[in-house]
């Protein structure tokens, strides 16, 4: 696997310059080696509108705080950082799993974040990602003590997604609860599997005690619950799942990432295999490790 992480750094010190007239398109092209794996994969999709949308700096305003946010980035060796912990987890990877399928080449973009997100800076602190589609990953932060210290794992966590979904056919209309919340266990359960207990993100973590519990009774008893018009709330919990009109379930934030780490927690010590070596196992073996029961 040959893994890009593309200088996007010196992309948004050139587009932050620029008449805001000339931004959307200075955007488009930074955000193009995702285009080309996307866009075979969703059709005509528009990453600018995405961005738009996302918890990504504005670029039709301007803003002081974002370049010396991005020269902050510089500064700390974020996409060195970056690139050194993808090729770690990698490594980790390809000799756990022999032969693992992947994409030929995983491109790699960081963006700017935009710290008046709430769903980023308060939700997420600062950091997050999407590598759910092998070839590509995108990972979109505001400079904190934490996402400085933390992109880098938050990028071997998406790579796990990347490298489980070359493996592990995924479908928006049949994919279940099951198979979203396995898929977070094992990623944050690789990153910890990685380089410990601390560089685990906040998302597996927020919800704990008596509150897990409840969510853990709550989200295996929709294990099976499809297509990911329904998933939001069980993963991301009602509040996210109401900023994209969906519909909610009764679940606090990230309630699926610590019900996914403790299902992929049983799995493991039933199985005694590692997060990496199970990266591309069906849902349904690790569900069963775990004493889950699931139809599908």
């Amino acid at each position: 696997m040959k893994i890009v992480v593309h200088d996007t750094a010196s992309a948004m010190l050139d587009l932050l310059r620029r008449p805001l007239e000339e931004r959307p398109e200075a955007l488009r092209e930074m955000l193009r080696p995702l285009q080309g794996v996307l866009g075979p994969v969703m059709g005509d999709v528009d990453l600018v509108e995405m961005h738009r949308q996302s918890s990504g700096f504005r670029f039709d305003r301007d803003d002081p705080r974002y370049l010396p946010a991005v020269r902050r980035m510089q500064d700390a060796g974020v996409w060195k950082r970056i690139e050194d912990t993808l090729a770690a987890a990698w490594e980790r990877i390809g000799s756990a799993a022999p032969g693992i399928r992947h994409a030929e080449t995983v491109h790699v973009v960081l963006v700017l974040g935009n710290p008046d997100d709430e769903q980023l800076m308060t939700r997420s602190a600062g950091y997050f990602g999407i590598g759910g589609i092998p070839g590509a990953i995108e990972l979109i932060m505001w400079p904190t003590d934490t996402s400085l210290e933390k992109i880098g794992y938050g990028a071997a966590h998406e790579l796990h997604h990347n490298v489980r979904y070359a493996n592990v056919a995924w479908n928006p209309m049949t994919v279940t609860v099951g198979e979203h919340v396995v898929a977070e266990g094992l990623a944050e359960a690789f990153v910890r599997e990685l380089a410990g207990e601390q560089a685990m993100g906040p998302w597996s973590r927020a919800v704990t005690g008596a509150a897990l519990d409840s969510a853990y009774a709550k989200i295996t008893d929709d294990i099976d619950v499809a297509g990911m018009q329904n998933l939001t709330a069980y993963v991301l919990g009602d509040a996210t799942a109401r900023l994209m009109g969906q519909e909610t379930v009764g679940l606090p934030d990230f309630a699926g990432y610590g019900v996914g780490l403790r299902i992929v927690d049983a799995h493991l010590a039933a199985s005694g295999l590692t997060a990496a070596a199970s990266t591309a196992l069906p849902v349904r073996e690790i569900l069963t490790n775990a004493g889950v029961t699931t139809t599908v």
